[in-house]
């Protein structure tokens, strides 16, 4: 009589694609080798039980993936037990569930006549994503705004974390380690007529000055603080807007395959749509823009855009 093989723990998880496209603003790049969607924490924890690596793909906003694609598990929270919404408008307390869309939690959140996420109008992510970088901008980060993460860490274990434990600052949280899978946000009752019209002003002031029709990653670099005084620009110790230095380092329009530095916002790399842009091609892109700025300014650029591979993932792994 016959057996059935048994399953290794995450194929047990929820729903499992093999060789599975990885959807990303880029619009390129190649696949993952098993695409999980679980739909439970315990399917997630078995998802986890997994000897290679994990990653957890969100919104696919701020991601490139290599053309080879990548290897392990690739989670994906999209089922509604990751995209729960819980608002108490009369305390401004927000229940939310990391898979959740943060634009449909900004709608939320506004039409409730809560303040605090407003400010984060056009930033494309999960709730999840946006915790794990500190999403923001020129309005605030969502890191002002969190009471409580709870998590799951490679072991499977759940983690609470309190705000006073998470190291917020620009562009980092410290939670890269976890799986998160719920915050507690603290939002300020205001005036939703008021929020609506503050939210359309964020939208309007992003659809002036960033190519947002265009496939792209959103901002590339993370804006540097300078090492040095640089005349013309700021003194040492400032931070200054990354696509500053490269507008002025003359690279708007500079290309390479099918990627190309917006000549709207030089913090923008667009691949063109219609064109047999790779991955490589953004990655050949974005090295020979941080050479030139270092060159011109001695200002080594940080990625903000997230780049997974078979190799290792960041930039300088692929």
């Amino acid at each position: 009589m016959m057996t059935a093989e048994p399953l290794h723990p995450y194929k047990q998880a929820g729903l499992v694609c093999e060789n599975a496209p990885i959807p990303t603003w880029f619009g390129i790049g190649g696949h993952a080798d098993c695409l999980v969607t679980p739909g439970s924490v315990s399917e997630l924890i078995h998802a986890l039980n997994s000897d290679g690596p994990v990653r957890v793909l969100g919104e696919g906003a701020n991601l490139l993936v290599d053309d080879d694609g990548v290897d392990g598990v690739v989670l994906r929270l999209g089922s509604p037990t990751f995209k729960g919404v819980h608002i108490d408008a009369s305390t401004g307390l927000v229940r939310v569930g990391a898979g959740t869309d943060l634009a449909k939690l900004i709608h939320a959140t506004t039409k409730a006549g809560l303040s605090g996420l407003e400010g984060l109008g056009g930033v494309p992510a999960t709730v999840g994503g946006a915790l794990v970088m500190n999403a923001g901008g020129k309005y605030g980060e969502i890191g002002s705004s969190v009471l409580a993460v709870k998590g799951l860490d490679r072991q499977g274990r759940v983690v609470e974390l309190h705000r006073r434990e998470i190291p917020f600052s620009y562009r980092h949280s410290g939670l890269d380690g976890l799986v998160i899978i719920e915050a507690q946000l603290q939002l300020t009752p205001g005036d939703p007529a008021a929020l609506r019209e503050r939210y359309k002003a964020v939208m309007e002031e992003k659809s002036r000055s960033q190519p947002l029709k265009e496939n792209s990653a959103g901002c590339v670099w993370k804006n540097p603080v300078l090492p040095t005084d640089i005349d013309g620009i700021a003194a040492a110790g400032t931070r200054v807007p990354a696509g500053m230095l490269i507008d002025r380092a003359g690279l708007k329009g500079l290309h390479c395959g099918g990627a190309s530095v917006s000549e709207v916002h030089a913090n923008f790399v667009v691949t063109a749509k219609g064109t047999q842009a790779r991955a490589s091609d953004v990655v050949g892109l974005m090295r020979e823009v941080r050479r030139r700025v270092l060159d011109r300014y001695g200002v080594r650029l940080e990625s903000e855009v997230v780049v997974w591979s078979r190799r290792g993932d960041g930039l300088d792994a692929v």
